[in-house]
């Protein structure tokens, strides 16, 4: 198969009249459509149910979409399925051009699945556009690596020949891949775990958020109607008990999970319990929290800092694993900095999802608005509160972005994931003791420096613990191909989604060794 070089799918620019003149088309005609209607499906099988439903967080009563809920025997039938599905067999070309239909799929549908994600995940117009985007991505950058991974296996090279033997390396499916997605981003994060497990020939089950069933129920269609066998994939929509049949099923051989991280340890637990008739160890792929810190040296240029830990911390209202949550500014530039990250924040715009010109949107549900608004009261009774935004909309799960300071070094607001708007700033000395708190924290996803330096780069690039450090910019924004994703230490298993080393995780090594000057060979 002849494919022409990965690149990435160009985003929207909403700065143009016509644009956004489409966008408003696209949510006028996804609102005048029905409720989404998502089944369980498994094979050619479909189960519709209104057990669980999605609202839109902007207007929690606007229904969005109505799904049925899986039980145990339909995560029976769909790892039986599974467990006897063909699709390991089929060529690795084939798979992929599966796998660059579907990416065609999506981006023919890019405003209708990005018009879901503003209502059903209150994703603004542009993160929702990027979403898809990114998804698109992972179909075509997969489906490359899928084929590289058979023509071309890593490390291949490298095993020694020597005269009449004949060594190769081969890497085939593990077997079942039950994939456990998030809802913030809907579309993208299922679809790159999925993508990475069908790539590499192994059948998937599907079960995602239960805040986003809609656009898990698009991924799944973007699949299936671009030629993927039925028995490939399976979407098993419910609550946390689906997910935990799954993990605990030995008919599993690997677990991608993208969530909190409680419930990614809870899965490493569970994945480690050797069940009855269970002759695999299960593999788990994990992405999980981070508690970011962006380090501010003393020679910073604060025209860029702003307006990036901004972005990095509210865009999104900042319900980003890789967004900013702590900021570690030298002592010679926080009060200045402090006094315009205040004056940043409290003109942000919050705002309903669907206006194109909003800052910040509201967040996910009800218990996200609460959780936000306590970690922001303890944070005024035992420090400081620099800035809020000063208008926000009473409808919807709106959370007030807050800029807290002042706060002592075992505050909750400074050591545990709040998963909201609400940025801490700390003071620090030297560029030494910035290093020494990011390395006491557990996690270790993303991280951001701004410093003027080619040595201060170089020291904080030695010492921090994190997946993904960015330098003089925001530090959300990871792209496939360009930025491979993934966190250390509690943030997860240091995975690198997007990146050329991911499909590893779901595929098992062989190495064939043939003795070539046997007597009686056939020529």
């Amino acid at each position: 198969m002849s494919l022409t070089p990965f690149k990435n799918e160009p985003i929207l620019e909403l700065r143009r009249a016509p644009i956004r003149a489409q966008l408003k088309g696209a949510l006028e005609a996804f609102d005048d459509e029905p409720v989404v209607q998502v089944p369980v499906w498994v094979g050619e099988d479909t189960r519709q149910g209104g057990a669980l439903q999605s609202l839109d967080p902007g207007d929690p009563e606007r229904l969005v979409a109505q799904s049925a809920v899986a039980t145990q025997a339909d995560v029976d039938h769909a790892l039986d399925l599974a467990g006897r599905s063909e699709w390991r067999h089929v060529p690795a070309a084939q798979r992929a051009e599966v796998l660059i239909r579907a990416a065609a799929w999506l981006r023919a549908r890019r405003l209708e699945v990005a018009a879901l994600e503003v209502r059903e995940t209150a994703k603004p117009w542009r993160e929702a556009d990027a979403d898809v985007c990114e998804a698109i991505d992972f179909l075509e950058y997969y489906a490359r690596a899928a084929i590289a991974l058979a023509e071309h296996p890593a490390f291949d090279a490298e095993l020694l020949q020597p005269p009449g033997e004949r060594n190769e390396l081969r890497w085939n499916p593990r077997g079942v891949v039950a994939v456990i997605s998030p809802w913030n981003f809907p579309v993208a994060i299922p679809l790159g775990m999925v993508s990475a497990g069908l790539a590499t020939g192994n059948a998937v089950v599907l079960k995602p958020a239960e805040q986003a069933p809609a656009c898990a129920f698009m991924l799944v269609r973007a699949l299936r109607e671009s030629g993927l066998p039925a028995s490939a994939l399976a979407l098993l929509p419910g609550e946390g008990p689906v997910g935990a049949a799954l993990v605990g099923d030995p008919r599993v051989h690997t677990i991608a999970f993208t969530g909190s991280g409680p419930v990614g340890l809870e899965i490493v637990r569970r994945a480690v319990e050797q069940a009855p008739g269970q002759k695999h160890l299960k593999r788990v792929v994990a992405e999980m929290g981070g508690k970011n810190c962006v380090i501010v040296d003393s020679d910073a240029d604060l025209d860029d800092v702003v307006p990036a830990l901004v972005k990095s911390a509210f865009n999104y209202a900042g319900q980003k694993c890789s967004a900013a949550a702590r900021v570690l500014a030298h002592e010679a530039i926080h009060d200045a900095l402090v006094e315009r990250l205040a004056g940043a924040i409290e003109v942000l715009h919050v705002g309903q999802a669907s206006d194109p010109e909003i800052d910040v949107p509201p967040v996910i549900e009800l218990e996200a608005q609460e959780r936000v608004a306590r970690y922001a009261a303890t944070a005024e009774a035992s420090g400081r509160i620099a800035a809020r935004a000063a208008e926000v909309p009473d409808r919807g799960y709106f959370a007030t972005p807050t800029l807290a300071t002042d706060l002592p070094a075992d505050s909750p607001v400074l050591q545990e994931e709040i998963f909201g708007p609400l940025l801490a700033v700390e003071r620090v000395k030297t560029i030494e003791e910035a290093c020494d708190r990011v390395d006491a924290s557990p996690y270790g996803l993303t991280g951001g420096l701004f410093s003027r330096s080619p040595r201060t780069v170089d020291y904080v690039a030695d010492r921090t613990p994190v997946g993904n450090l960015y330098v003089n910019r925001e530090i959300t924004g990871a792209m496939v191909g360009r930025q491979p994703f993934g966190g250390n230490r509690l943030s997860g298993t240091g995975t690198k989604a997007g990146g050329p080393a991911y499909l590893l995780q779901f595929v098992e090594p062989t190495v064939i060794t043939e003795n070539t000057v046997r007597h009686g060979l056939v020529v």
